[in-house]
């Protein structure tokens, strides 16, 4: 059994990880650390886990086969900085730190898309999850990077529930601001910009224009994500569609869909789908996942399970809720 430790446990995402691990054949989680919450059962914080485990929160951590950082954005550097963390122990960070740079503390942290980067994920020690923006907008161009067919500027509208916000409550994710509202924020300026780029421009060979607009929704998880690129002149819709279906012929989780996509298909699973359609010389691809698990902790036990040699849909075959 693989030891698991799950630092920042009290999150949404934190909430998640716990959900997928104690159904995971393959791992015991053996420590939950917080700085708030200290010896609370996790059950008190997570209340859709009681009756399904013990834990409590703790400050330490032992020595754990791998940890998850699930810590605010620009804390996992000083999490590493402050713990001893034992040289044969992996870290799965969560946060944005090791995104852009993975070189951290005579660590290198792979950046793990999965559906990117399989290979050099099973052979490595530390990862870099993605973002949850960064994952849906990835998985809708990662075919035509590939292929360099990326020839023009790309534009997204993309719209994430309130979970994407993060556990701590701000203006913008209380119910009475997000129920039958939605907003655009950090227009074309989102942190998950440059991951985006920086993977993308390894398969092309340069780094593309991505012109995102995101958005809030008036729902609590889940991220629909709608693409558009100028179309390669002489490209059938056929040709694009099977495109898509060759690169993700692979995956276990990512599916090219012949018909129009929702999240409704996505929500409490590890998938992701896509839809590529051709309009007036552009390539539209609708892309949807779930924000906390595959563009979260899902992806994060989904990279787990390829650095382990294990089946890498390992206790991530989740009931979706279609209804």
């Amino acid at each position: 059994m693989i030891k698991a430790a799950i630092a920042g446990g009290t999150g949404y995402t934190g909430g998640e990880l716990f959900r997928i691990l104690l159904r995971h054949p393959d791992v015991e989680i053996t420590a939950a650390t917080t700085t708030s919450s200290e010896g609370t059962p996790v059950c008190d914080i997570h209340r859709d886990l009681v009756g399904e485990t013990e834990l409590k929160f703790s400050r330490e951590f032992g020595n754990p086969d791998v940890i998850f950082l699930c810590l605010g954005h620009g804390l996992s550097r000083e999490f590493i900085d402050t713990h001893e963390i034992g040289p044969d122990c992996r870290i799965i960070d969560l946060g944005n730190d090791f995104r852009l740079d993975g070189n951290y503390a005579g660590r290198k942290f792979e950046y793990g898309l999965c559906e990117g980067n399989r290979e050099m994920i099973r052979r490595a020690h530390d990862i870099a999850n993605p973002g949850c923006f960064a994952t849906a907008i990835q998985l809708a161009l990662l075919p035509l990077a590939n292929a360099g067919l990326i020839r023009d500027e790309v534009h997204v509208t993309a719209i994430t529930g309130s979970t994407g916000a993060g556990k701590k409550l701000s203006e913008t994710s209380h119910f009475s601001y997000r129920d039958n509202n939605i907003s655009i924020y950090k227009l074309f300026t989102h942190q998950h910009l440059g991951e985006i780029r920086k993977n993308l421009g390894k398969y092309s060979g340069k780094e593309p224009v991505v012109n995102f607009v995101p958005v809030r929704g008036d729902f609590t998880r889940g991220i629909f994500a709608s693409v558009y690129t100028r179309a390669v002149q002489g490209m059938t819709e056929e040709e694009y569609r099977t495109l898509f279906r060759d690169f993700y012929g692979d995956s276990p989780f990512v599916f090219h869909s012949e018909n129009g996509i929702s999240l409704k298909e996505v929500v409490n699973t590890n998938k992701g789908l896509v839809h590529a359609e051709l309009h007036d010389g552009y390539i539209h691809i609708s892309s949807v996942i779930d924000n906390l698990v595959k563009g979260a902790a899902g992806q994060a036990v989904q990279n787990m399970n390829l650095m382990f040699g294990l089946d890498e849909a390992a206790g991530l075959r989740l009931k979706g809720s279609a209804f």
